[in-house]
């Protein structure tokens, strides 16, 4: 390939770049090895779901991406002006021993900490739609 043709080495350098980038995503997203869990210690997140927060004049709503996360493993609570969502994916227990060809899911433990609009709030029905957790929270007067 000449360097001299701009276009050659403009595509060059893009793929090499979009290579890099893949590699980088494989390392970042490897299966989190969980670490002994004790009574005094908790399990540190791996990962932070991407959310949205959507404001009505009654209700804010908090859109979390959790494809594969079991319901029962996530935890939602209010404090000091914050949403906190929390739990864990996992692999089903039959693909635990699986050859993984490509894996860009995280798993492991995550937490997401989502700054609230000043007021009060209540959490009035958190649910799952299509893989992603909706939770509305009512505006407390």
């Amino acid at each position: 390939m000449k360097k001299t043709d701009p276009h050659a080495w403009m595509w060059s350098d893009a793929l090499e770049m979009l290579n890099r980038a893949e590699r980088m995503h494989r390392q970042m997203f490897q299966p989190a090895q969980a670490p002994a869990q004790s009574a005094t210690r908790q399990r540190v997140p791996c990962w932070e779901p991407p959310v949205d927060l959507l404001e009505t004049e009654r209700e804010l709503l908090v859109l979390a991406a959790l494809p594969g996360v079991d319901p029962e493993q996530i935890h939602v609570a209010i404090h000091n002006g914050a949403l906190t969502i929390t739990g864990e994916r996992t692999l089903p227990p039959e693909l635990r021993t699986a050859t993984i060809h490509r894996m860009e899911l995280p798993q492991g433990r995550f937490e997401r900490q989502i700054a609230l609009p000043p007021g009060r709030y209540e959490v009035a029905r958190p649910s799952i739609v299509n893989g992603t957790l909706a939770i509305v929270l009512r505006k407390l007067t």
